[in-house]
């Protein structure tokens, strides 16, 4: 006959909130990008992040919501100047984006599809 084990012990183990509490808003990967990319959803106002190649902390005043994954404008970006990630140009700028502004389909265009006709 099986004998019970002993139920594990959670007691070393931060909660969610107090891991998140400390972690960086959004991340950069290259010093000199424009934009960075959210690592949870953020609301407006104040967020903290930093870039993954370096330990330079960046606070920066959110103008909108951006969802997880999507990218936030670091620094204004023109309408027709191009956006830069990883050290690279990836799209360009349909509008001009003011830091701490939502970066996304709606007001960049990826270079990838830039001589697309679609949408």
């Amino acid at each position: 006959m099986p004998t019970a084990s002993p139920p594990p012990d959670f007691s070393g183990v931060s909660p969610p909130d107090a891991v998140t509490a400390n972690a960086p808003d959004f991340l950069a990967h290259n010093e000199g990008d424009s934009v960075a990319v959210a690592m949870r959803d953020l609301q407006p106002g104040p967020v903290e992040g930093g870039y993954l190649t370096g330990s330079e902390s960046l606070t920066l005043q959110l103008t909108e919501p951006v969802p997880l994954g999507h990218k936030l404008a670091l620094q204004p970006i023109g309408a027709g100047e191009a956006v830069i990630e990883y050290g690279v140009p990836i799209a360009v700028a349909t509008a001009a984006i003011e830091a701490g502004q939502h970066a996304h389909v709606h007001n960049l265009r990826s270079i990838r599809w830039q001589s697309s006709t679609a949408g």
